[in-house]
């Protein structure tokens, strides 16, 4: 047995060097014990031998093993350089194993580096410095709370932005301190050795409640990627909540506005609200969309379909349900006597998710933060049209409407009421049908999808 203790637990270096010595003498990665500075060797306390001090031979690895082990090396997994030395003696045997994601290993170790860089990032973007006096001058101070071992390789991007500020890092594992000149480190420290707020932060309240937009705001994108545990390092965060409330309480007093005055204004309305859509990022699916596809119909239809969301064709023409599930959708409604043009049609998503393969764009469907994101426009659809019977569909339109997840097999068939109000009515998606290999299938779930238009249209009429 051998064991190799590392100077720190973001020793990379260190990681890299004993296991090049250890990999050229051909230990087995279960020969080995991975530790980080005076911890126990391992879990029944034997004796281990040290690691080898032979020269290394210099074997050469791929350049993207480097870069993907430096910064899993960085995770907080108790595991990580015994996963990286697995990693590393078997990519000796198989050279373009980094290259197949299929292998449990390389996902592993792959998804311990995109979790440490997902950390330096909220790192970057959420740390707050705040002002300290002291003799002879200011410095300023942050503190932050990784989840993972990266406040040393960050130090470079602080430094950078910051050159000619005077600073100070805590962080419970390490301090940084940063005289202009020079970057030193200190011990750990606790929240409370850090400043809890500075009289700048009262201007910047003022100036972030002053350009808030609510339609702006990527709220989906603020429950992945900024966890409540980093509001309090900033100070506008604490006024959120009560903006977005506010002015959605303004925006839908001019709804409400535009349809009583000037004879109930409807499209007046529904014009507005498009046109914010279009500038919607709320979620990060508008950034690889072509566009926000809003929906279309007679503002004051008696009659709503809601589907997933914009398909590739759709996404290119700004129009919901024209590809080929919006053709079987025509079909279905001519065959339920509907017609579509008196209809109101929308999606619970209004940018297309998509992976590129090649050059085609694959369907991926929405998560739960992306349809909560966008319900805030579902919602004030409805208040416009305020249609008297809504249709769901597929599970994505059901869970945006209701709030909740429902089951279409139980609920499909039969009257429910909305939450703030109205009928609905939940049947699948028109791309199921097209998802169907058997023709025979096809056939029949198709008739019963269009019973379940049938049974919309009359409850219309009652």
């Amino acid at each position: 047995m051998h064991r190799v203790a590392l100077a720190t637990p973001d020793d990379f270096d260190g990681w890299r060097d004993a296991a090049r010595a250890l990999a050229d003498q051909g230990v087995p990665p279960e020969d080995v014990v991975w530790q980080v500075g005076d911890a126990a060797d391992d879990l029944f306390g034997e004796a281990a031998a040290p690691a080898p001090a032979s020269e290394p031979s210099g074997f050469s690895v791929p350049r993207a093993f480097i870069d993907l082990t430096r910064s899993a090396a960085l995770s907080s997994d108790p595991e990580r350089f015994a996963l990286l030395y697995t990693l590393l003696t078997r990519l000796r045997q198989q050279p373009k194993l980094i290259e197949d994601q299929a292998d449990p290993l390389v996902r592993r170790v792959d998804r311990l580096a995109k979790d440490v860089r997902r950390d330096i990032h909220k790192m970057r973007a959420f740390l707050r410095f705040r002002e300290v006096a002291e003799e002879g001058g200011s410095r300023f101070v942050a503190w932050f709370e990784p989840d993972h071992h990266i406040v040393r390789a960050n130090a470079k991007f602080f430094i950078d932005r910051f050159a000619s500020m005077q600073w100070s890092i805590l962080t419970p594992e390490v301090s940084l301190h940063w005289d202009c000149a020079t970057l030193t480190e200190g011990p750990g420290a606790e929240k409370g050795d850090a400043p809890d707020g500075d009289p700048v932060e009262e201007v910047w309240k003022t100036y972030y409640a002053s350009i808030f937009n609510p339609a702006r705001v990527k709220i989906g994108a603020m429950l992945k990627e900024m966890p409540r545990k980093y509001w309090k390092n900033m100070p506008e965060t604490a006024l959120v909540p009560a903006l977005i409330a506010g002015a959605q309480a303004r925006e839908v007093g001019m709804i409400e506005k535009a349809r009583t005055e000037v004879g109930g204004n409807s499209d007046a309305a529904w014009a507005a609200l498009r046109d914010e859509a279009m500038a919607c990022t709320r979620c990060l699916l508008y950034r690889p969309a072509t566009q926000t596809v809003f929906g279309e119909g007679p503002v004051d239809a008696a009659l709503m379909f809601v589907g997933e969301q914009p398909g590739d064709q759709e996404d290119l023409a700004g129009r919901p349900f024209v590809g080929p599930a919006g053709q079987v959708f025509d079909r279905a409604l001519a065959q339920a006597g509907i017609d579509r043009a008196r209809t109101y049609v929308t999606n619970a998503v209004k940018h297309f998710k998509f992976e590129q393969r090649g050059k085609r764009r694959i369907h991926s469907k929405p998560d739960t933060g992306e349809i909560q994101a966008c319900r805030w426009w579902i919602e004030q659809e409805r208040m416009i049209v305020r249609p008297k019977v809504t249709v769901a569909l597929g599970a994505t339109a059901a869970r945006s409407l209701f709030g909740k997840t429902m089951t279409i097999g139980r609920e499909r068939g039969r009257a429910m009421q909305l939450p703030e109000g109205g009928e609905a009515w939940i049947t699948v998606h028109p791309s199921y049908l097209l998802r169907l290999p058997d023709e025979a299938q096809k056939v029949e779930e198709f008739a019963r999808f269009v019973e379940d238009l049938k049974l919309a249209a009359a409850a219309v009429a009652n």
